[in-house]
């Protein structure tokens, strides 16, 4: 079935006709192509409901108004598919994919998955979000009586675990499927990139709004930034700190953007790339900023790290947060039976560790917390 809606993508964009399809075949739809089926049933799933409460940098506790995982990911979805259709890429198999690319973080952000990671450490295995959401969308989701999971097309599966990393084939033989030895399709190079350019600026906003950063000391520490604020205050004057910081940070946020489209276009021509297959066959990732905004980018990543992620008021929730993960991990690990039904049949098809890691990755920050005092008491995070 051909995509009904006209478009006009480029010769290097993923066509949906020559998707490698479901791994358990279906009948397709008269009016919705493939990539478009894949969108709505990541919306339609549970994971993605839960990202509404999982944390993005602050808890709920500190506001309504901060982002949580769900609004984030809205977030690089729009971006994402304003970047792919500039490029003329196939706009579809780009929104399924920046729906998708966070289901598989656990609650309470990164503190949450540090934590998971660590304790996966103790019994020699891992935890990886990218990997996580692939059994999230194949095996945990179950809302299909003909086959377990979203039964997702190829693309949309190779793309949650090779949007952000590539994985050794040597290290990952259980992901041969998914062409470890080749580069995925741009519509899949891109979301790395989106994620990053909205979370940096997103994560700015929430600083700033949170009071534990201020314009002077994001003015000295972000160069970008500065000179856009200091073209605002001549343009608004008498212009509220607040509406001269939006109008700034909006500026900034437009030229990543516009950068990422206009420096990914350029080296495709250079590099006279008019394929997907072309694409798949580079030794490196087409898709990327400029040299000069990926330093700027990156100055601006790094002033986050060591101002805001680090910051005092941070660092005391994220020992708070580790501590109830961690007590909560090991309480499953020794009592087993507390688990729900169905996780705990799991236990005899595959380690303890395993399951209690999948149980604890799908939590929302709430249910967590909970289940922590329901079987160990104490106050809240």
């Amino acid at each position: 079935m051909r995509d009904p809606r006209p478009h006009d993508f480029a010769s290097y964009a993923m066509p949906v006709e020559k998707s490698l399809g479901r791994r358990y075949p279906e009948p397709r739809h008269p009016y919705r192509n493939e990539y478009v089926r894949d969108r709505d049933r990541i919306i339609h799933s549970r994971a993605f409901r839960r990202l509404e409460n999982k944390t993005q940098v602050f808890t709920r506790r500190h506001s309504d108004h901060f982002r949580t995982r769900l609004t984030h990911t809205l977030e690089v979805a729009q971006i994402s598919r304003t970047v792919a259709q500039a490029l003329g890429l196939n706009t579809d198999l780009v929104e399924a994919l920046a729906l998708v690319h966070d289901v598989g973080h656990p609650p309470f952000g990164h503190s949450g998955e540090a934590i998971l990671s660590r304790l996966m450490e103790r019994y020699h295995d891992r935890f990886d979000h990218n990997l996580h959401a692939l059994r999230i969308v194949e095996t945990f989701e179950q809302k299909y009586a003909e086959f377990p999971g979203l039964n997702l097309t190829f693309e949309v599966r190779e793309g949650i675990i090779k949007h952000s990393r590539d994985y050794d084939p040597k290290l990952y033989p259980e992901l041969s499927e998914y062409r470890l030895d080749e580069q995925p399709p741009l519509e899949a190079q891109l979301i790395d990139l989106t994620d990053e350019i909205t979370y940096n600026c997103a994560d700015l906003d929430d600083g700033y709004e949170s009071r534990l950063l201020t314009v002077p000391r994001v003015r000295e520490a972000v160069p970008l930034f500065d000179r856009f604020y200091r073209a605002i205050e001549r343009q608004y004057p008498t212009a509220i700190e607040k509406l001269k910081f939006n109008e700034a940070l909006k500026r900034v946020l437009d030229t990543l953007v516009t950068d990422l489209i206009e420096a990914t276009r350029e080296r495709l021509r250079e590099l006279k790339v008019r394929s997907v297959e072309q694409v798949r066959a580079r030794g490196s990732r087409l898709a990327g900023l400029s040299p000069r905004l990926a330093r700027e980018n990156r100055r601006q990543k790094e002033f986050l790290h060591s101002s805001l992620y680090s910051h005092e008021n941070i660092s005391a929730e994220r020992e708070k947060i580790v501590k109830r993960v961690e007590e909560l991990f090991g309480y499953f690990m020794e009592h087993p039976r507390s688990l729900p039904a169905r996780y705990f049949a799991k236990t005899k098809e595959e380690p303890v560790h395993r399951v209690v890691c999948d149980y604890t990755a799908g939590m929302t920050d709430n249910y967590l917390e909970e289940q922590r005092q329901k079987h160990l008491g104490g106050s809240g995070v």
